[in-house]
């Protein structure tokens, strides 16, 4: 087989997430067709390029190797295609590519983007993985991303970014159905829900490990269910499982939505962008947008409301 840039692309970006399930979400591929691309490409170099480990995937003294070559090869042909990209598109006006994990601030960011930069459409490409997006804002594929970082497992912001903070500490709550005991409850314990399967979607970036640290701290050890967070509010609406979720989610009927005593289980909220960017409006400008947007939604938010009220921020008072 000859190796071409896809080839080196793809192991990339395993070592670059540090799982083949990442990449392949990241790639647009699916887990088994990156494992057998990954086969083919160590066959093709005569050694194996990662370990694979119950954590993930580790790049083996060979992989380094390959690393070391390939990726100045996939930057330097990304840069290529982002500089035709940007001529083709230079007659018909500024572009602006944003990214973002799952928030329902989106759709307010791109309306006042759209208001503020007449002329210019806003694209969004979403995914669960901040890592991804900082990384693809790094690479000049996305202008900017809005990204949360789970409290204790510290994302990887690549060294030409510039991140704009919009909350430093925001608790998460839990969904849980609308028949279960707690909800008798304001402030939900952790305790009473130990009992309960606990859906997670092992790939947004820290989720899984902030999870085991608090059940760790409060000594309670429930049944995990993976999967991901659409599926995730189906399944609590039907009585079946609990999952954490962000105090901005709205609650659908037979669900409902409660902190957690002491907000164990928190995230950073910023917006990230190049140090070098030409951008549409300046950072500032989009960071503002952003900031109004989310906290429209915040303040619209019953149980996000009720938290704010007992609390000293993190958000200033809606006007």
């Amino acid at each position: 087989m000859e190796l071409e840039v896809r080839h080196l692309r793809a192991v990339c970006a395993v070592a670059d997430h540090g799982s083949v399930r990442k990449a392949a979400r990241q790639l647009g591929m699916t887990q088994p067709s990156l494992t057998t691309q990954l086969h083919r490409i160590e066959k093709a170099l005569g050694g194996q390029l990662f370990f694979r480990e119950s954590t993930g995937s580790r790049p083996t003294p060979l992989g380094h190797v390959v690393l070391s070559r390939a990726r100045p090869i996939v930057a330097d042909m990304r840069a290529l295609v982002d500089e035709i990209a940007s001529a083709s598109v230079s007659d018909r006006g500024a572009r602006l590519h944003i990214g973002s994990t799952s928030s329902r601030a989106v759709a307010g960011w791109l309306r006042r983007l759209r208001l503020r930069l007449p002329g210019t459409e806003p694209t969004i490409r979403t995914d669960v993985s901040a890592n991804a997006l900082l990384q693809m804002v790094a690479a000049g594929q996305l202008d900017v991303a809005f990204v949360h970082e789970v409290e204790g497992a510290p994302l990887r912001v690549p060294p030409n970014l510039v991140e704009h903070e919009l909350i430093a500490r925001e608790p998460q709550f839990i969904a849980l159905p609308e028949t279960h005991p707690a909800t008798a409850k304001q402030i939900v314990e952790l305790t009473d829900l130990a009992g309960d399967p606990w859906m997670v979607d092992p790939t947004v970036d820290g989720e899984w490990a902030g999870l085991r640290r608090i059940w760790a701290a409060a000594g309670v050890n429930p049944r995990v269910v993976h999967g991901d967070y659409l599926t995730a509010a189906d399944l609590v609406a039907a009585g079946e499982v609990v999952t954490p979720c962000q105090p901005t989610s709205r609650p659908r009927h037979g669900m409902d939505i409660r902190p957690l005593r002491g907000d164990p289980l928190a995230v950073r909220l910023f917006m990230a962008c190049r140090r070098d960017a030409v951008l549409a409006a300046p950072a500032e400008a989009l960071f503002a947008d952003l900031t109004a947007s989310y906290m429209e939604i915040a303040w619209a938010s019953a149980a996000y409301r009720a938290w704010l009220g007992r609390h000293d921020g993190p958000l200033p008072v809606a006007t």
